[in-house]
């Protein structure tokens, strides 16, 4: 039986604080491999749902630089399994707007106007919200307090993250 709760969104932004220009010793550093932005947005969101999904190719989990999902450190496989429609463990999010950004949720960039490559935290929104308001944590282009208006890009995504489903 699943039930599904609150994602914490102090704790995903505490860590993003935490780990902006550091790397955590317990994940894989994939900054030469690609880069560690989707890397870093996963642990954030961990730490604030506090539950993976173990499902072989579709789950979103890491237990070490060999054995991660593809949703684990890839932009589209994590949008993917953010808004999956059906309910599974781990969190999940629905994709939104501007004005529907809270700290803790995530922004996906595309800065030549094809693939989704950038997956910036977002770590507070001020009022009234805009670009210049949102500001974000990442990695690959290490940040933290990073506003929005401050990224080059062609096309971008909003994912709200509305909650966790637990075990």
């Amino acid at each position: 039986m699943r039930f599904f709760r609150d994602y914490d969104r102090q704790a995903a932004v505490r860590y993003a604080h935490q780990w902006a220009y550091g790397r955590n010793p317990a994940y894989y550093d994939y900054e030469y491999l690609g880069g560690d932005c989707t890397n870093f947005a996963s642990q954030c969101v961990y730490a604030g749902a506090g539950v993976m999904n173990f499902t072989p190719t579709f789950g979103w989990y890491y237990i070490d630089a060999n054995q991660k999902a593809p949703a684990w450190t890839g932009v589209a496989y994590f949008w993917n399994f953010m808004t999956r429609k059906t309910p599974s463990l781990g969190p999940v999010g629905e994709a939104s707007h501007l004005e529907g950004m809270m700290p803790g949720d995530i922004v996906q960039l595309s800065f030549q106007g094809n693939d989704f490559r950038h997956s910036p935290v977002v770590v507070a929104v001020g009022s009234p919200v805009t670009a210049d308001s949102i500001l974000l944590a990442a990695h690959s282009y290490d940040a933290d307090w990073r506003p929005l208006s401050s990224y080059m890009y062609q096309q971008i995504r909003f994912l709200h993250i509305t909650g966790v489903f637990h075990p």
